[in-house]
C-alpha cells in the first residue's frame, strides 16, 4: 500500500491541493494500480475552513494519522505544502502535572492569567501519571458550535471570545514555558511543543518573493500569520524562516523550491505563469513519488502483484501466503491475551483433558457459553499456555473465525489453511490446487493421522466454528475422533444450533466445558488490567458503578465495553453524567449513541454501515470515496457552512479519522496480501451496527451507493447534490474509476471482490446480469484471480436470490470448468475458457438469448478476434450445464463394483453380473450384496463405496464431499454394507472384513481370513434385529455376531451350493434336484431335504401347485438341472431359483416349492423392494414379472427392450417407475404402467453396472470408473446434455455435414447403425453376417464403406439405404483390413491381410458402381499387419502396418518404396486435399509429414506430453495449409504444414478417434461419441513470444528437412528398386491361392447387386 499524508495549513496552499487532487493523484493512482499497490491520500485539510475542534484533539489525530501511514506505506509518505504561512498552533489538550505545577509557580503574580489557565485546564487523576486537561470549548462557551439560527448572534460572539481567549492561554504557556526552561524546570525539546505545530520527508515549499509587508494584513491575509486583531504574527513568521532554514540546511532530493508571483493576492490557475506553477507543483510530486515507490519494491524480496494473473506473478509463494495468515492470528492471540484475567480453575482442566488423552484416540474438546463469556480469550491463553507446555516437535495451530473473519468464512478456505500450515510444520506435503475441495475434508484427516504417525504433537484451536455450520447446522468436516498426540479444541455458542447437534452427535460429555460467567472479582481484576494497559484508572465510586453493572451480566464483552467508553472519564467527571448498559448488547447501543452525539448520526450510520455491508470489508480510501457519494452524509457535513469549492466537493478525511480514532477498540485491519480492509473487531459490534443502522430503506440506499461506486459509475461524471444555501449543484465527487482491469493483465480485485454482492442486494439486477452474469471477461478474470469457487459462490447467491435459470446454468458450467482450471493452477488462458464456455453453452443459446446468448455472442467474438491461433467450437461438444447429472463423487482410484442403498428410505438397485448363483436378504431390512457395493446411511446422509483397490469412500451427499478414505483391505472391496448408527461392514478378496465407524472414519471391529473369496461370489447380510452377520460362497456360509464378529456357526460343503440364506436357514442344492434346507444356529435340528419337481411335466397336478417337502426324499435321480442364479425374499421367507434349462423354482423356508418355466437366462436377476416384482435381465431384454400371489405368480407383464447388455435395474418404492442401467452408458427411465421410455440420462462415460435410488436422486458407478454420479429426475429437460453414440465404439465413421454418424457398438458385433444427431436416436440398422472391420465414408459421392472380416466390402448409398452394393472377398477370403478413397473419390483402395487392390467408383443410371480391382499387389508372409492406409488420385498407395513400416506404392508404375519407420504401430494415414503432403501418425511421440511433389519427408514432429502418447486421426484443412490431429491425450492438436510448427494445442477431455475437412476447419468423432465441429482461425503474423504449449505439460521437437532438388526420399527409393528380387518374391508367393489375378491387366467388374 502507498499512504501519503499531506500537511499543509487550512487556506494559503488551497490551489495546490486542489490541482493535485485533479491531476497528480489520479496519475500516482494509474501508475500504483499497475504495479498492483493500493493508493491512497490523506489530506486531513481537504474540505474544512478550520481547524479546531471542540474537544482540542486535531493534533492527536494527525499525529495517528502520520503513524498509521508511516506503518503501512511502502515508502515514507509524510508531503509538506509550506507556503508563507506557519499555520494554526493549538494550545495542548493535555499538560503534565509537573509542568502544570511549574506554569503556575510562575503565573503566581499574575492572578488573572492563574485563573485563565485554571479555569480551562482541570486535573485528571484517573490518567497516570495525572494529567492536566484542556476543556472543551463549549464547556465555558455554550454557543460556540449552536448553529441555529435565533443563536447565530450568540455562536459569533462566543467564536471570537475563544480566539481570544486562545490567544491569551498560547501566550501564557509559551512565556510560563520560557520562564520555567530558564529556571532548568523544562527541557528545550519540551517547550517546543507550545511553539510548533508539526514538520517531513518530501517537501515542496513555495515562496512569494516581493511580498510587501505593507500589503500583508491586507491583500495577502490568506497566504500569511495573522494575530487575534490582524496584524502580521511575528511570532510565527519567525517560526516559519526558522523551519525553511533547516529544511534549506537537510537534504536537498527531498526538497522542491518554487517562487510565484501572486495576482491580486491569490493564485489564480487560469494565468500562465501559475498554470505552469502548478503544472510544475504536480510533475515533481508524481516523478518523485514514482522513484521512490520504485526504489523501494527493488528493495524487498520479489512479491505476488494483487490481481496478476500473469503466469510468472501468478504463482503463489505457499509459505508466505501461509505465514501471512498465521502471522495474523497468532498476533491477534498474542494481543488478546493481555486482557486474561480469572479462569485459571477451566484452563488447568482443559490442560489436564488434553494431558489425559494424549496418547489414545479420543474427542475434540468443546467450550462453550453465551455470546461476550470470553470464549475466545480463554482459547488465546489455552494457545499461549500450551506453547510454552509442548514438546519441540509441536505445532499449535489458532485461528479466531469471528475476530479476524467478521463475515461468513468458507470451510475449503478455512481447511486449506489449516492442511498448509500443518504441513509446512511437519513437513508434509501441502495441499496443491489439483487437490479438488470436495477432497479437502479427506486431506484434513488424514493430516493427522500423518503428524500422530509421526509422532509429533499437534493443538488445533478454532474459535466460534458455529459460523461454519451448514444451513442445517451440521459440522461435517469436523473430526468426532481425533488420533493420539492430536488435540483439537472448538469453542462454540451455546444455543446455537451447531452446538445442539454437537451434544447429540458426542458419545460422552466429558469433553464438553461451558465458559459461565465471570465473578466479581475476576472483573475487578480485569478492569483493573485493561486500565493500567491504558494508562488509565478510575475514581473509586466510578470503579463502583462500572463494577455493579457487571455484575448483573458477568460477561467480559460486556466489562470491555464498559471500559473502553469508561477509560474516557475524568476524575473530575459528575456521576451523574455516566451512562452505562446493563448487557453487551445495550452498551453497544450506549457507544454507539455516544459516536452519534460527538461525530452526528449520519456521518456515524453511514461509516459503520458501509464497513458493514463491505464483503471483504473496505479499504480506507474507498470508504472516504463512498461518503463522498453519499449526499446525505455531504449535506449533513455541509450543513452551517459551504464547501470550499462547489464545482468538486468531497467528504473531509478529518471528520472519519475523528470517529475512526475514537472506535479503535473496535476496528481492526484485515491484511491480505499487503492489503489493509478496515473491519469490525467483533461479531457482537457488527450486529449492533447492523441492526441500529441498517434499516431497509437506509441498507438498500447504501448497497445502491456501494454498488455505483465500483462499478465506476461517477468516476469522472458530474453528480448533483442540494446543499443548504445553495440550489442544485453539480460538483465532481473525484472519485477513481473501476475498470476490470487496471493494466495488461492486472485485474482490479477490490471490484472482483465486492461488486457482485452490492448489485445483487441492492436489487440492481440488470446491472448484475449485464455486468457480471453473461459477462465473460468478468468470468474469466475473476476466476483466474479469485478462484472459480469465488465465481460459483456469487452465481449460486445471485441465482437463489433472483430465481434466475440462466444464472445457475452459468453457476453450473463453471463449476465443469473448475477441474480444468484446478489442473492448471487456475492459470488457464483466455483463448481456453472463452473456448470451454462456448463449447459448453452453445448449444443452450437459442434458449436463453438475453444472457447465455449474449455470454457465447460475446466469446466467439472475442476469439474471431484474438490475435493467436484459436480454434472456435461450432457445437456444443463438451458436457453443458444443467441437465439431469448434479454431482460427480470422485476421490477413488479404483473402479466401483456395486451400490447398496438402505431401504426404509430409498429404493434398491443391483446388479448381477455373470456368474452370480445367489443372493441373501436380512429379515428386517432388504439387503442384498454380492459383489463391491456402496451403502447410502439415511439418516447422515453418506454414500460409501468400495473399490476393487481395496479402498472404502465416503462421502456427503448434501455437500459432495468426500468424508473419509477407509484404509485397511488388501484386496479388492466386495462387499459392503451400512448398519445402523453410521457403522458399516465391509468384506474384501483378501479374505478380510471389517466395521467401520463412518462418522469418525475409524476402524471398529476386523476378522481375517473369513472365508475364500475364490470360490464364487460373495454375498453378505446383516440382521440387526437379532445381531447377526451372514457372509457365504457358493460353498460356504459363516453366521458372526455383530458388534464383535464372533464366530456363531460355519457351513461347509464342497458338493453343495449354496442358494440362499433364510434368518438362520441355509437353503442349498446338493445334488441333482435336491435342496437341502439346514438350521445353522441350531445343529440339533435335522436338515430338511426337498427334491425339486417339474410341476408342469406332471399332468395329475395343477400349474404351480406347491409341492410338500417329502422327509423320505426320492432317491430317483431327475433330470440333470444347471444352476443359473438365485434371489432370497427376506419377507417372504422363500428362495427363488433359475436353471438353464428354462426353469424357476421357488422354494420355501419350511421346503415347499412351485415351478414354472422361465423363458430367460438371466444375467440380471432381483426383486424390488416390495418383493413384488421380479426383474429378470438378458442381453437387451429386461422382463418384469409379477410375484403378488399364487394364482398371479410371475405373471410376465412387461418387457423392455434396450440398445446394449442391461446390466442393471431397480424399482422405485410406488412401483411406478424402473430404471435400468446398460452397457451403452445410458439410464433409462421407464414407466411400469404403461412400459413407455420416460427418459434416458447420457453423459457417463462408462458401463452403468450399478444403479440405486435416493429420494428423487439417482446414484450410479461403475466397475469401470472411479467415480459415483449423482442424477436428479427434477431437472428441465431442455437442458438435457444432447445425445451421442456410446462411448468406445469399435469402428466410427461420419459425414462432414454431421447429418449421419455410422457406427459398430462392440468388436464382434454384425450390425452397423446409423445415427442420426438431429433426432439423437439410431435411425437405421444394417445388418451384415459376420463382424465389421473397418467404416468409411465417401463425402461427396454420399456412399457407407463397409469391411467385413470375410472380406466382402458392403457400400450402402446414403440416398439410397435400402439398396446396396457389395464387392466380393478376394480368393484368399482374406480379411479387410482398411478402406481408404482418393480425395476425388474415384478410386477406392481395399486393403487386405494379404494384398491391396485398386477399385474404381463410378455410376450407372444415377446410381453408384464399383470397378475392379483395377490393380493388386500382393504382401508378403513377412509382411506385419496393415493398419491403415491413404491413397490419391494418381494411384499412388500410402499404408502402414502394425510394425511401423511405412510404404508407398505406385499402382501405374508396379514400383514401391519404403519411407521412414516409426518405433510402434502406424495408426494414421491421411492425405491432404490437394494431394500435396500425406501426415503418417503412430502410437508413438512422433509424426510425419511427407510432401508428395516428390515424395520426401518434410517434417518430423516429436510431441511427448503428461500421459498417453500416440495420434489416431488427422484431417487438412481445405487449403492444406494446416493439419489437425486427434491424440490419445485427449487433445486436439494444430500444425503448420510448410513449417511443422506447432500452433495450438486443445483438450477436449476424451481422445478423437475420426476427423473430415469441413470447411475452414473439422468435423470430429471423440472416443466418448460426441461430434465436434471447429473452425480453425490463424492470423498472418503470430508473435515470436507465442508458446502454444504455456497451459500444457509437455515437450515438442520438429526437425524438418531442408528443400532439396535432389529428392532424398526418391534416391532411397530408387535405390532400393534397383533389386526386383523383392517384387518377384511377391509376385510368386506360394501362399497366394491364385497366380493368376496378379498377371490381370484389367479385371472383370465383379460389383454384384443385392
Amino acid at each position: 500500500m502507498l499512504r501519503i499524508f499531506i500537511s499543509s495549513s487550512f487556506s494559503d496552499m488551497s490551489s495546490e491541493r486542489k490541482t493535485l487532487l485533479e491531476k497528480a493523484y489520479p496519475e500516482v493512482l494509474t501508475y500504483c494500480r499497475s504495479l498492483g499497490l493500493v493508493f491512497e491520500v490523506v489530506d486531513l485539510r481537504w474540505g474544512l475552513r478550520t481547524s479546531p475542534s471542540v474537544e482540542h484533539d486535531s493534533c492527536e489525530l494527525f499525529l495517528h494519522e502520520i503513524q498509521t501511514s508511516k506503518r503501512i506505506s511502502v515508502i515514507p509518505a509524510f508531503v509538506v505544502l509550506l507556503g508563507n504561512r506557519y499555520g494554526h498552533r493549538a494550545l495542548p489538550r493535555l499538560i503534565s502535572e509537573k509542568h502544570f505545577e511549574a506554569f503556575s509557580s510562575k503565573l503566581s503574580k499574575n492572578t488573572d492569567g492563574l485563573k485563565l489557565l485554571s479555569q480551562w485546564y482541570l486535573k485528571d487523576a484517573n490518567a497516570v501519571p495525572p494529567t492536566y486537561v484542556l476543556q472543551p470549548i463549549t464547556a465555558h462557551l455554550a454557543h460556540y458550535r449552536d448553529y441555529s439560527p435565533e443563536n447565530a448572534l450568540k455562536r459569533e460572539g462566543d467564536a471570537a471570545k475563544w480566539k481570544s481567549i486562545e490567544t491569551q492561554l498560547l501566550t501564557l504557556l509559551r512565556n510560563t514555558a520560557t520562564s520555567a526552561q530558564s529556571a532548568g524546570e523544562l527541557h528545550p525539546e519540551e517547550r517546543q511543543r507550545y511553539y510548533t505545530s508539526d514538520s517531513s520527508s518530501l517537501v515542496f515549499i513555495r515562496e512569494i518573493p516581493h511580498q510587501k509587508v505593507r500589503e500583508g494584513p491586507k491583500r495577502f491575509a490568506k497566504f500569511m500569520d495573522l494575530t487575534a486583531d490582524g496584524l502580521m504574527d511575528a511570532e510565527a513568521q519567525t517560526l516559519l524562516t526558522s523551519l525553511k532554514a533547516r529544511l534549506y540546511s537537510g537534504p536537498q532530493k527531498i526538497l522542491n523550491l518554487h517562487c510565484v508571483e501572486l495576482s491580486k493576492g491569490a493564485i489564480d490557475p487560469k494565468r500562465k505563469e501559475h498554470a505552469q506553477y502548478l503544472e510544475s507543483l504536480c510533475e515533481q510530486f508524481v516523478s518523485q513519488v514514482k522513484t521512490r515507490i520504485g526504489a523501494a519494491l527493488d528493495e524487498r524480496p520479489r512479491r505476488k502483484i494483487w490481481g496478476s494473473v500473469r503466469e510468472e506473478t501468478q504463482k503463489l509463494d505457499l509459505t508466505a501466503l501461509t505465514t501471512e495468515e498465521v502471522s495474523r492470528h497468532v498476533s491477534a492471540s498474542v494481543e488478546l491475551c493481555k486482557d486474561f484475567q480469572g479462569r485459571e480453575g477451566l484452563l488447568g482442566k482443559l490442560c489436564l483433558t488434553m494431558w489425559e488423552s494424549t496418547n489414545e484416540r479420543h474427542a475434540p474438546i468443546v467450550v462453550h457459553g453465551e455470546l461476550g463469556m470470553g470464549k475466545t480469550l480463554l482459547l488465546c491463553k489455552l494457545a499461549q499456555e500450551m506453547r510454552s507446555v509442548l514438546e519441540n516437535r509441536a505445532a499449535v495451530v489458532v485461528r479466531l473465525l469471528t475476530l479476524l473473519h467478521p463475515q461468513k468464512y468458507s470451510v475449503e478456505n478455512m481447511l486449506r489453511s489449516l492442511c498448509c500450515q500443518i504441513c509446512l510444520a511437519f513437513g508434509l506435503a501441502p495441499p496443491t490446487s489439483l487437490t479438488a475441495d470436495a477432497h479437502l475434508v479427506s486431506f484434513f484427516l488424514n493430516v493427522l493421522e500423518q503428524v500422530s504417525q509421526q509422532g509429533n504433537n499437534l493443538l488445533l484451536i478454532l474459535d466460534d466454528v458455529d459460523r461454519l455450520a451448514d444451513k442445517n447446522g451440521k459440522l461435517r468436516w469436523l473430526p468426532y475422533e481425533l488420533p493420539p498426540n492430536v488435540h483439537l479444541v472448538v469453542s462454540m455458542e451455546t444455543k446455537s444450533e451447531a452446538f445442539a447437534r454437537m451434544r447429540l452427535r458426542m458419545e460422552t460429555l466429558e469433553n464438553f466445558f461451558e465458559v459461565e460467567r465471570l465473578g466479581a472479582e475476576d472483573g475487578e481484576m480485569m478492569a483493573e488490567s485493561y486500565l493500567r494497559s491504558q494508562n488509565r484508572t478510575l475514581a473509586q465510586e466510578q470503579k463502583d458503578f462500572v463494577l455493579k453493572s457487571f455484575e448483573k451480566s458477568g460477561s467480559p464483552l460486556h466489562l470491555r465495553l464498559m471500559l473502553s467508553l469508561g477509560k474516557r472519564w475524568s476524575s473530575f467527571t459528575p456521576l451523574a453524567e455516566l451512562r452505562l448498559a446493563a448487557s453487551a448488547q445495550e452498551m453497544t447501543s450506549l457507544l454507539l449513541h455516544t459516536m452519534e452525539e460527538r461525530h452526528g448520526r449520519e456521518l456515524t450510520a453511514a461509516a459503520l454501515g458501509y464497513i458493514a455491508l463491505g464483503r471483504e470489508g473496505l479499504l480506507e480510501c474507498e470508504l472516504r470515496d463512498v461518503l463522498s457519494l453519499d449526499d446525505d452524509v455531504i449535506k449533513e457535513v455541509y450543513k452551517h457552512f459551504l464547501p470550499p469549492s462547489p464545482s468538486l466537493i468531497r467528504f473531509p478525511p478529518l471528520l472519519w479519522a475523528g470517529l475512526k480514532y475514537d472506535l479503535t477498540e473496535h476496528l481492526t485491519e484485515r491484511w491480505t496480501n499487503g492489503i489493509a480492509t478496515i473491519v469490525f473487531k467483533n461479531r457482537r459490534f457488527s450486529e449492533s451496527v447492523s441492526s441500529r443502522y441498517l434499516t431497509s430503506d437506509r441498507k438498500g440506499r447504501a448497497l445502491k451507493i456501494l454498488a455505483e461506486f465500483f462499478l465506476g459509475r461517477w468516476s469522472g461524471k458530474l453528480k448533483p447534490v442540494a446543499l443548504p444555501g445553495l440550489s442544485l449543484v453539480l460538483p465532481d465527487r473525484k472519485v477513481p474509476p473501476q475498470p476490470l482491469w487496471f493494466g495488461a493483465g492486472l485485474a482490479n480485485v477490490r471490484k472482483l471482490q465486492e461488486l457482485p454482492f452490492h448489485l445483487l442486494q441492492a436489487g440492481l439486477w440488470e446491472e448484475l446480469k449485464q455486468e457480471v452474469i453473461s459477462n465473460a471477461e468478468w468470468l474469466f478474470c475473476k476466476s483466474r484471480v479469485c478462484g472459480v469457487q469465488a465465481v460459483v459462490q456469487d452465481l449460486d447467491q445471485s441465482w437463489r436470490i433472483m430465481d434466475c435459470v440462466e444464472t445457475k446454468l452459468i453457476r453450473d458450467v463453471l463449476i465443469l470448468i473448475k477441474p480444468s482450471l484446478d489442473y492448471l493452477d487456475g492459470n488457464m488462458e483466455m483463448t481456453l475458457f472463452y473456448s470451454e464456455l462456448l463449447s459448453r453453452l452453445r448449444s443452450l443459446a437459442p434458449l436463453y438469448p438475453a444472457l447465455i446468448g449474449q455470454l457465447c455472442s460475446q466469446c466467439e467474438t472475442w476469439l474471431l478476434s484474438c490475435t493467436e491461433p484459436i480454434l472456435i467450437p461450432q457445437t456444443s461438444f463438451l458436457q453443458p450445464p444443467g441437465g439431469a447429472l448434479t454431482h460427480t463423487l470422485t476421490g477413488l482410484q479404483g473402479g466401483v463394483l456395486c451400490l447398496d442403498v438402505r431401504v426404509e428410505e430409498f429404493f434398491q438397485l443391483f446388479s448381477v453380473p455373470a456368474g452370480v448363483l445367489c443372493l441373501d436378504v436380512c429379515v428386517e431390512e432388504f439387503f442384498q450384496l454380492f459383489s463391491v457395493p456402496a451403502d447410502v446411511c439415511v439418516e447422515e446422509e453418506l454414500v460409501v463405496a468400495g473399490s476393487d483397490d481395496g479402498v472404502i469412500g465416503v462421502w456427503s451427499i448434501p455437500d459432495a464431499q468426500l468424508l473419509h478414505t477407509l484404509l485397511g483391505h488388501t484386496g479388492a472391496v466386495l462387499v459392503v454394507r451400512v448398519t445402523g448408527s453410521a457403522l458399516c461392514v465391509s468384506l474384501a478378496a483378501d479374505g478380510s472384513m471389517r466395521k467401520w465407524d463412518l462418522l469418525r472414519g475409524k476402524q471398529e471391529a476386523s476378522a481375517d481370513e473369513v472365508l475364500a473369496t475364490d470360490r464364487g461370489p460373495v454375498r453378505l447380510s446383516v440382521c440387526e434385529r437379532r445381531g447377526l452377520l451372514t457372509v457365504h460362497t457358493e460353498t460356504q456360509v459363516k453366521f458372526f455376531g455383530l458388534d464383535g464378529f464372533s464366530l456363531l456357526s460355519s457351513i461347509s460343503d464342497p458338493d453343495s451350493q449354496i442358494l440362499g440364506v433364510l434368518d438362520d436357514s441355509v437353503v442349498s442344492l446338493c445334488g441333482p434336484g435336491l435342496v437341502q434346507i439346514s438350521q445353522a444356529l441350531d445343529r440339533t435340528k435335522d436338515p430338511v431335504m426337498v427334491r425339486l419337481q417339474e410341476q408342469e411335466a406332471n399332468q395329475n397336478q395343477t400349474q404351480d401347485q406347491t409341492q410338500a417337502p417329502n422327509p423320505d426324499c426320492p432317491q430317483a435321480p431327475g433330470r440333470t438341472l444347471t444352476l443359473c442364479s438365485s434371489v432370497a425374499l427376506s419377507r417372504r421367507q422363500k428362495v427363488l431359483v433359475v436353471f438353464n434349462e428354462g426353469i424357476l423354482f421357488q422354494i420355501s423356508k419350511d421346503g415347499g416349492h412351485t415351478s414354472k418355466k422361465f423363458p430367460l437366462t438371466p444375467s440380471v436377476f432381483n426383486v424390488s423392494h416390495d418383493e413384488k416384482i421380479l426383474l429378470a435381465g438378458s442381453d437387451l431384454v429386461l422382463v418384469l414379472f409379477r410375484l403378488d400371489g399364487v394364482d398371479r405368480f410371475l405373471d410376465r407383464f412387461l418387457e423392455l427392450v434396450h440398445d446394449d447388455e442391461v446390466l442393471s435395474a431397480c424399482v422405485s418404492s410406488d412401483s411406478r417407475m424402473l430404471f435400468s442401467g446398460a452397457k451403452d452408458q445410458i439410464i433409462r427411465v421407464w414407466s411400469i404402467t404403461t412400459g413407455a421410455l420416460l427418459d434416458s440420462l447420457c453423459g457417463l462415460d462408462a458401463p452403468v453396472s450399478s444403479l440405486s435410488l435416493l429420494s428423487d436422486l439417482i446414484v450410479s458407478a461403475s466397475s469401470s470408473s472411479t467415480a459415483v454420479k449423482l442424477w436428479t429426475l427434477r431437472y428441465d429437460t431442455r437442458h438435457k446434455p444432447p445425445a451421442h453414440i456410446p462411448t468406445g465404439s469399435a469402428h466410427s465413421a461420419l459425414t462432414r455435414d454431421c447429418d449421419q454418424v455410422f457406427y459398430v457398438q462392440n468388436q464382434g458385433h454384425h450390425e452397423v447403425l446409423s445415427w442420426s444427431p438431429d433426432t439423437g436416436g439410431v435411425s437405421e440398422r444394417m445388418a451384415v453376417s459376420v463382424e465389421v472391420s473397418c467404416l468409411e465414408v465417401a463425402q461427396s459421392k454420399r456412399l457407407l464403406l463397409c469391411g467385413l472380416l470375410s472380406g466382402t466390402v458392403f457400400i450402402y448409398p446414403l440416398t439410397q439405404p435400402e439398396e446396396t452394393l457389395c464387392i466380393p472377398p478376394p480368393e484368399s477370403l482374406s480379411r479387410v483390413r482398411a478402406l481408404t478413397l482418393s480425395p476425388s473419390e474415384r478410386l477406392l483402395g481395399v486393403a487386405y491381410d494379404d494384398q491391396l487392390c485398386l477399385f474404381t467408383l463410378t455410376s450407372r443410371d444415377c446410381f453408384p458402381a464399383v470397378q475392379g480391382p483395377d490393380s493388386r499387389l500382393l504382401l508378403g508372409l513377412l509382411h506385419g499387419p496393415l493398419t491403415c492406409c491413404g491413397l490419391l488420385n494418381d494411384q499412388r498407395f500410402i499404408y502402414g502396418t502394425s510394425c511401423g513400416e511405412v510404404r508407398l506404392h505406385d499402382f501405374r508404375s508396379g514400383s514401391g518404396s519404403v519411407l521412414e519407420a516409426h518405433r510402434s504401430r502406424v495408426s494414421c494415414v491421411t492425405v491432404s486435399n490437394w494431394e500435396s503432403h500425406a501426415l503418417i501418425g503412430s502410437d508413438d511421440t512422433t509424426q510425419r509429414l511427407y510432401s508428395l511433389r516428390p515424395t520426401r519427408l518434410q517434417h518430423s514432429m516429436d510431441y511427448k506430453g503428461f500421459f498417453f502418447e500416440g495420434v489416431l486421426c488427422a484431417a487438412f484443412s481445405d487449403s492444406d495449409q494446416f493439419v489437425f490431429t486427434g491424440s490419445r491425450d485427449r487433445t486436439i492438436k494444430v500444425w503448420g504444414v510448410s513449417t511443422g510448427k506447432l500452433l495450438l494445442v486443445q483438450f477436449v477431455y476424451f481422445p478423437v478417434v475420426r476427423m473430415v475437412t469441413y470447411r475452414n476447419g473439422f468435423v470430429a468423432l471423440s472416443k466418448q461419441g460426441t461430434i465436434i465441429r471447429e473452425t480453425f482461425r490463424c492470423p498472418d503474423h503470430i508473435s515470436p513470444d507465442y508458446n502454444p504449449l504455456r497451459t500444457v505439460r509437455a515437450q515438442y521437437r520438429v526437425t524438418s528437412n531442408p528443400d532439396d532438388p535432389r529428392d532424398p526420399c526418391g534416391a532411397e527409393e530408387q535405390g532400393r528398386s534397383h533389386s526386383t528380387q523383392g517384387a518377384e518374391l511377391h509376385e510368386f508367393n506360394p501362399a497366394h491361392l491364385s497366380l493368376m489375378d496378379v498377371m490381370k491387366s484389367k479385371p472383370s467388374p465383379t460389383c454384384v447387386l443385392l
